[in-house]
């Protein structure tokens, strides 16, 4: 929390969600506990067994946790392509709508594919493409990954799932980056979603491996120095509020 609030102090940020990074129950127990203390954190997307046949009654069991507002797994991970198609794990995302809560898609540009399929399976559950899909970025390439551009443009179409532009540095090689090598995947992006279903994430503290939050802030602030300031309201709060319900 005090790494948070300097974070916070230095940025002018005056609010986050925080996501979750291990698959466990006790890690979503824990952000909530913090949460509790922390009014910076407005809101945590947390992990639960979404394959498990009895998963419903411990959505049950957290459906009082007024900070909890989305649940994710961490997919990029599985070594199946499809596994984001499997039966189970379905069923559980299909619970998500019940409890109101959103479903963060953590994926590699690879999985775009199966995702896309995914997505349209769930019309009526609010999703989170976290990371722009992770595509792979070369520094000296003069064109975007184009494993990844099609399948991203497609899966915007699904009016339900909204973009986290974060996490973008990192898939940068060497994270040898500059403004010129992130503005055309942020121009895809806002092309692709539009500033209201665009969001600006920081990916902290993982970012920290590629860049200083302050820079990485300054850089996509700097992207979209030319939006209107209704649309840049969008991209660095409005956005994030509207989709995981926040409280303003």
């Amino acid at each position: 929390a005090p790494e948070l609030q300097q974070v916070a102090s230095v940025s002018g940020v005056d609010g986050f969600v925080s996501v979750q990074a291990r698959q466990s129950v006790e890690e979503t127990e824990e952000l909530l506990a913090i949460s509790d203390s922390e009014p910076l954190i407005r809101g945590v997307v947390g992990w639960l067994p979404l394959a498990d046949p009895n998963v419903s009654s411990l959505m049950e069991k957290f459906s009082g946790r007024a900070k909890l507002k989305g649940i994710r797994h961490v997919v990029q991970d599985e070594p199946d392509d499809e596994f984001i198609l499997g039966a189970d794990f379905n069923r559980g995302v299909g619970e998500l709508e019940r409890f109101d809560w959103v479903y963060d898609i953590l994926v590699f540009a690879k999985q775009l594919p199966a995702s896309n399929k995914f997505a349209r399976q769930h019309p009526n559950v609010r999703m989170v493409l976290d990371h722009i899909a992770k595509p792979a970025i070369d520094p000296k390439a003069e064109v975007v990954d184009p494993s990844w551009e099609p399948q991203f443009r497609e899966l915007a179409k699904c009016d339900n799932v909204v973009c986290k532009f974060s996490g973008v540095v990192t898939e940068v090689e060497g994270w040898d980056w500059s403004i010129e090598t992130i503005r055309p995947y942020f121009e895809i992006a806002l092309e692709a979603f539009g500033p209201k279903r665009l969001m600006f994430g920081s990916d902290w503290p993982v970012c920290l491996l590629a860049s200083e939050y302050s820079r990485w802030l300054e850089t996509v602030q700097q992207l979209a120095s030319e939006l209107s300031p209704s649309e840049q309201k969008n991209l660095f709060y409005q956005t994030a509020i509207d989709t995981y319900q926040l409280s303003e």
